[in-house]
């Protein structure tokens, strides 16, 4: 499998992100300690959104070079290839924004951004998975 040189800079981009999503745990370490002050709805939110983060970055990490295996329409090759990581910004995000300052009691209006990024997500697992079979299929014998 030969990656493509844009391929490696998304997944170095990627890999280094990453870095952010540690910077989240030390952040969750803080708010479980109580040096941050956090109700249960942040609590819950904080966690739900460093988890999303660190699984939908991997998840593109392992997604995106396998797109390089096949021949694709662009459009079915630019959702694939960035519907993943979009998730991976947009829903911790919502998680995150929607529960900013003190003792919210539901989350705000940034949650939205947490079905936008559910969006993205199903789209480019749909165009990476459809793809794939598709252009998989394509080079059998």
């Amino acid at each position: 499998m030969t990656i493509q040189p844009w391929t490696t800079i998304l997944l170095g981009a990627l890999l280094l992100s990453l870095i952010t999503v540690e910077s989240g745990g030390w952040f969750l370490t803080r708010v479980g300690r109580g040096a941050i002050p956090a109700n249960t709805l942040q609590k819950n939110f904080f966690r739900a959104g460093h988890a999303h983060a660190a699984v939908l970055l991997l998840l593109s990490v392992a997604v995106i070079p396998l797109l390089d295996t096949v021949e694709l329409p662009l459009t079915i090759d630019l959702v694939g290839r960035f519907g993943i990581p979009v998730a991976a910004l947009l829903m911790p995000a919502g998680f995150f924004l929607s529960v900013l300052g003190r003792d919210p009691q539901r989350p705000g209006r940034p949650f939205v951004l947490l079905w936008v990024g559910a969006a993205s997500l199903t789209l480019g697992l749909a165009a990476a998975g459809i793809g794939l079979v598709v252009g998989g299929a394509a080079q059998l014998p």
